[in-house]
């Protein structure tokens, strides 16, 4: 597959792509359309930032387009990812005739209890939410024929597996899935294995190695020379960036310090309002401020091509997650940087990233162990001997010890058996009967 024109697709459909410029396919949507548009179920991974939203959003536009009644839901882990899915499928739909609602965590309930009754055909949204509306009764999946689970493995370890099974349970059995995910673990093989229907493997690149276009740095730093070295970097770079941190706190510190040194930033992190979130994606999209401090609710689902630069503050808790933080700069293509910090206690998971992306990777020693080298050959030697030689004396005192304390024992007998025979003198002496009292005041001094 060179290009889309050789695909049976609708004339609308047709038109949007040229629309938006979607012309060469890329290595996944090249494996994944053709195969969605047979009706076939798919279980793909692939590097992220590799198209897999056209991958599925193409076939799936194609089907309610060719189709009147049936409908199509679409689930993500996050509602940055959600947003993103839901604008670039209404780009692909154009001027065709289907009602969308994104239906998100953060959101207007009543907005969206109004779309839902213009019976839209094309809901996309978060775990959470989407299970509200079946227990409200507002969502039916009963002309659900086509179903994508977006970044799987991320909805399962957020601890979405009771909603995916109630909506996997609810769709009728008759239908389609597409479910993409970063990584296969025994989690998503069982539910692949549970509800798709002999699913065609599809796999581009490997996912736990990051794009090529993207330029690595690493940079060692004290924990309390961190910021004054990402300052350095601010300014030595150009172009917009995305900074990583642990916590929201971090993110709005980190924002306090770089308005009061004169740098234009922005924070985004789950704590947000999502009408707040979309206002702070949107600014930075249009280049109103430079940096934006994130935690990892920004490392899914945040496709700004603009991002030039990813820095590391604070290295991601999972080493699956470096992987899409750095994974938001070089998209489409594009060349990017990433830059990541290793403090002092970083050592642990900057060994665990290495080793996900090469497996035949050995840790770097830490310093314990480098001490223990150091200590190693003749000098060990002179310790163990001395401890030797401590034993031994330890040994011989008690030896000497215990000849002393035999020697104490016998003559506390001999002492015992000459008091006994003296016991009689001894009481005659010190407990004859008691003068009696004179009458005679004594002096304290007598």
């Amino acid at each position: 597959m060179e290009n889309f024109l050789s695909l049976k697709l609708e004339e609308t459909l047709f038109e949007s792509l040229a629309k938006i410029n979607f012309k060469t396919p890329t290595p996944i949507q090249a494996k994944a359309i053709p195969i969605a548009l047979d009706g076939k179920d798919i279980l793909g991974t692939a590097q992220t930032g590799t198209g897999k939203t056209g991958a599925f959003g193409i076939p799936l536009v194609n089907h309610l387009l060719k189709t009147k009644k049936e409908t199509a839901l679409v689930i993500t882990p996050t509602r940055e990812l959600a947003t993103q899915v839901m604008q670039t499928l209404n780009n692909l739909i154009g001027r065709g005739n289907i009602r969308t609602t994104l239906l998100i965590g953060g959101d207007s309930m009543q907005k969206q209890l109004k779309q839902m009754r213009r019976n839209p055909r094309l809901v996309v949204g978060t775990p959470g939410r989407i299970n509200d509306h079946l227990k409200r009764k507002t969502l039916r999946l009963n002309n659900t024929s086509f179903l994508v689970l977006d970044e799987s493995d991320r909805m399962l370890d957020m601890g979405f597996t009771p909603q995916i099974n109630q909506v996997l349970q609810t769709v009728p059995k008759k239908h389609q899935t597409l479910l993409f995910s970063a990584t296969l673990p025994g989690n998503i093989l069982r539910l692949a294995e549970k509800y798709l229907n002999q699913p065609v493997r599809i796999s581009v690149g490997s996912t736990s190695t990051p794009i090529e276009k993207i330029k690595q740095e690493v940079l060692r730093v004290n924990d309390g020379d961190k910021y004054n070295q990402l300052i350095k970097e601010i300014y030595t770079r150009q172009g917009s960036i995305l900074i990583f941190v642990k916590t929201r706190r971090n993110a709005e510190r980190m924002v306090k310090r770089l308005k009061h040194d004169d740098h234009d930033a922005d924070a985004i992190h789950g704590n947000l309002r999502q009408n707040k979130r979309d206002r702070v994606i949107k600014a930075f999209r249009n280049n109103h401020f430079r940096i934006l401090v994130g935690t990892d609710v920004a490392s899914r689902g945040l496709d700004i091509p603009a991002i030039k630069h990813v820095i590391n503050f604070d290295l991601p808790q999972v080493p699956e997650d470096f992987i899409h933080r750095i994974g938001r700069t070089a998209r489409a293509g594009a060349e990017g940087s990433a830059l990541s910090f290793i403090g002092n206690e970083d050592r642990a998971k900057w060994n665990a990233i290495q080793r996900l992306i090469d497996p035949n990777f050995r840790s770097e020693p830490g310093r314990d162990q480098r001490r223990r080298r150091k200590r190693g050959g003749h000098s060990f030697d002179r310790q163990d001997r001395r401890n030797k030689n401590r034993f031994k004396k330890r040994r011989d005192n008690r030896g000497t010890q215990h000849e002393s304390q035999s020697e104490k024992n016998s003559k506390s007998f001999n002492f015992k058996k000459n008091f006994n025979g003296k016991k009689k003198d001894f009481k005659k002496r010190f407990f004859k009967k008691r003068k009696p009292f004179s009458g005679k005041r004594q002096n304290f001094r007598d």
